[in-house]
C-alpha cells in the first residue's frame, strides 16, 4: 500500500522512539505496539500489549489478500480509512440475555463466515460472542475498554487460543483498536524491518 507519512506523524514516531525503545520488537508486533501507542499517547501499551509475532504474519498475509474486516462499532471503523469494514450495530437488537454488541457479532459472522479479521474496541460483550461462535478468525483484536467485562472478556480470548491481539488492563478503545488493525495493513511486507 503506498502511503504518505504526514510530517507530524513523523515527528510522533520520532518523539515516540526518543521515550521508548522498541527495536527489541519483531517487525509487526513493533509495527502495532508504535501505532497503539501512538493512537494514545500511552507508553505503557508496550508492557500492556499481548499478541505473537506468528500470527500477526498469517494475519497481515490475509488481511492483504483480502479477508474481511468486521468491527464491533462505527467508531472502529471510522478509524480504519483504508479498508471495507463490516458492522452491524445498526441491524442489531438486543435480547434476553444478548447485547445489541453481542447480537451484532452474530449478524456479522453470518454475513462474512470464517477467516475474518475481527476488530472489537468497544464492547466486551461483542468479544464474548465472538468466543462462542466457530469464527475461525484470522485474527481477532480485541482491546475493548472498560471497567466491567473488558478486562475478563480479553483472558478469555488469550485462553481461547485464538490468533489475537488483546492487552491485559482495562485500556482499550476505538482508537487503538483501529490502530492496531491499521498497523498491519499499513506495513509493507511481514518481513520488513521498516516499521512507522
Amino acid at each position: 500500500m503506498n502511503r504518505v507519512v504526514h510530517p507530524i506523524e513523523e515527528e510522533s514516531y520520532r518523539r515516540l522512539r526518543a521515550r521508548l525503545d522498541t527495536s527489541h520488537f519483531p517487525p509487526l508486533t513493533r509495527a502495532v505496539v508504535e501505532r497503539v501507542i501512538h493512537s494514545a499517547a500511552d507508553l505503557e501499551y508496550a508492557n500492556d500489549l499481548v499478541m505473537d509475532e506468528g500470527e500477526l504474519v498469517t494475519a497481515h498475509a490475509a488481511l492483504h489478500a483480502g479477508a474481511p474486516v468486521v468491527v464491533d462499532v462505527e467508531m472502529v471503523a471510522a478509524g480504519i480509512t483504508r479498508r471495507e469494514t463490516v458492522c452491524r450495530l445498526r441491524d442489531a437488537v438486543a435480547g434476553p440475555g444478548l447485547t445489541r454488541s453481542a447480537h451484532a457479532i452474530r449478524l456479522a459472522y453470518e454475513q462474512v463466515g470464517p477467516g475474518a479479521l475481527w476488530v472489537i474496541g468497544n464492547a466486551p460483550t461483542a468479544l464474548e460472542e465472538l468466543l462462542t461462535l466457530d469464527a475461525a478468525p484470522a485474527l481477532v483484536i480485541g482491546l475493548p475498554v472498560g471497567f466491567v467485562g473488558a478486562v475478563e472478556s480479553k483472558a478469555a480470548l488469550r485462553m481461547s487460543g485464538l490468533p489475537a491481539v488483546s492487552n491485559v488492563s482495562e485500556k482499550g478503545g476505538s482508537a487503538v483498536a483501529s490502530a492496531a488493525l491499521n498497523a498491519l495493513l499499513y506495513h509493507p511486507a511481514a518481513h520488513s524491518e521498516e516499521t512507522s
